[in-house]
């Protein structure tokens, strides 16, 4: 039986919705120009529509609301980005000393004794910072010291820490108070004690490889085990110093006070830091040149034997052995510094060789040590650091964050150690450094032929060519070195050429 009723509702399938409106009403009191109009609004919200599907992450931003979804930056930061992008091209110019604000911890009463090691590497008119200090200095201030400024008071702030000091928390809130400073041609924040000694070239160098319009937070951890399970394993440890990036620094000023009172119970400032920065989101970047040095005993066996990385800074130096033996302290510092100074980027970085002829091990630690074994050493022994030093808060044998070898008790164990004694050649493209033993020998001698071969060399020659810091961008490889000659000495000082590894060569010994 059909269904008339239902042939007459759909006679046409494909034009159902003619049949859903009422037949076309004639408007006649529209207006031509009401309808040009209208187009009008119709082609601009179709183009609206197409443009905002083609890029959705673009937002309305209307002429009422200017600040909505604008980041709440100091005025400097919007300075700072209108240059920061020709730099992150690559066409920008090179970070550079005057680009680094240098933040450092002190305090009024400590400052005559602690501005030694600061005044080793602050160059005034050049080096960009200040101490700050919990109160105006009662003496006058030294015109070789950074400028000071004192910090804001801090009561307000909670503390609970039962065995820290409440120093943490002003010493936390220096980024702060330096950001607020609004100098000019800022890209980063370097945060250090008043007892860190930072190797700034090298520190330039190093920022170099990171984009500063980035959020960076650069720093080393602890050598001791026991110090990183106490504060962290994350953090960037204050006195061997931190870098933060400009950007992060805008960040970070916005929620630290607050932050401050969250992480009341944490012992230092700078776990009070890295606890602020984890809430935006950002890790430490770990560059192992940062030395925290939190060992006590002799530093000989860890700078003989240093990271595959730029020294950016020592710590701790008043609870360690001088470096060099006969030497006070801050001597000990100045003499590696005037290594430093002829080829930064060279200074303490391990190479090694054998002197097949008579089966020698020479280790070099350019800068600092020569080390004589006379017997052959597997190289991944010589590149562990000989444990000369104790862990920091226990004075416990182990453990570190790195592995550790045996210092021998025996002499015919030990290695004969030739310290540096003197540069030269620094302008020609070329050093020559020369390492002697010390005088007069404190240790027991080995009575065995080998050894006797080995007592009879007074001291090493080392010639190397400058080292190019963009060696640092590329993948890291340790650089050779050859015994000259054979091993002929000349009035007992064997010659000695660092120089980068051939093609397939390796260290290995027979």
């Amino acid at each position: 039986m059909p269904h008339n009723s239902s042939e007459t509702r759909i006679q046409d399938p494909f034009k159902p919705w003619k049949y859903l409106i009422s037949p076309p009403l004639k408007l006649n009191f529209v207006s031509p120009n009401f309808m040009k109009v209208l187009l009008a609004i119709c082609i601009f919200t179709g183009f609206s529509f197409i443009y905002f599907s083609t890029f959705p992450g673009q937002t309305w931003r209307t002429a009422t609301c200017p600040e909505c979804e604008q980041p709440l930056l100091h005025s400097t930061y919007r300075r700072h980005t209108n240059i920061v992008s020709a730099a992150a091209a690559g066409h920008g110019v090179k970070t550079a000393i005057s680009h680094i604000l240098f933040g450092i911890g002190g305090s009024a009463e400590t400052w005559g004794q602690r501005r030694r090691y600061c005044e080793l590497w602050w160059k005034p008119n050049v080096t960009r910072g200040y101490v700050w200090l919990d109160e105006e200095p009662k003496k006058p201030w030294p015109e070789t010291s950074p400028p000071y400024k004192v910090s804001e008071d801090t009561t307000r702030f909670k503390y609970t820490n039962w065995d820290g000091s409440r120093s943490a928390v002003r010493i936390a809130r220096i980024v702060k108070e330096s950001f607020e400073l609004g100098l000019d041609d800022v890209r980063w924040f370097v945060m250090g004690d008043d007892d860190t000694v930072f190797f700034t070239e090298n520190l330039v160098n190093l920022l170099n490889r990171y984009d500063y319009n980035q959020m960076y937070y650069i720093g080393g951890h602890s050598e001791s085990v026991e110090q990183d399970m106490a504060h962290s394993y994350t953090m960037g440890y204050g006195g061997g110093g931190f870098a933060i990036s400009y950007p992060l620094a805008a960040e970070l000023v916005k929620i630290l006070d607050g932050c401050i009172d969250r992480y009341a119970e944490f012992y230092g400032s700078d776990h009070k830091i890295e606890s602020c920065i984890n809430e935006i989101g950002v890790p430490v970047t770990r560059e192992p040149g940062f030395h925290q040095m939190d060992i006590r005993g002799s530093p000989y066996g860890l700078l003989s034997a240093h990271p595959l990385a730029p020294l950016i800074s020592l710590h701790h130096l008043d609870y360690l052995q001088p470096v060099f033996p006969g030497r006070n302290r801050v001597g000990s510092i100045k003499r590696l510094i005037h290594a430093y100074e002829s080829d930064p980027g060279r200074v303490l970085q391990q190479s090694f060789c054998y002197d097949l002829t008579r089966n020698w091990s020479v280790s070099v630690s350019w800068g600092y040590n020569v080390q004589l074994y006379p017997f052959l050493v597997r190289a991944k022994d010589l590149s562990t650091p000989l444990q000369t030093f104790l862990t920091w808060g226990t004075w416990s044998q182990e453990p570190f964050t790195f592995n550790t070898r045996v210092l021998s008790l025996k002499p015919c164990e030990r290695p004969i150690i030739y310290y540096f004694a003197g540069v030269h050649g620094s302008g020609s493209g070329k050093t020559l450094t020369w390492y002697r033993r010390p005088h007069p020998e404190q240790r027991r001698q080995c009575k065995g032929e080998n050894y006797g071969a080995g007592y009879t060399v007074k001291g090493f020659n080392v010639s190397a060519a400058l080292l190019d810091p963009g060696i640092w961008n590329k993948a890291p490889r340790r650089q050779c070195c050859e015994v000259m000659s054979g091993g002929d000495q000349v009035d007992g000082v064997v010659q000695v050429r660092i120089r980068g590894c051939n093609q397939q060569e390796s260290v290995t010994p027979p």
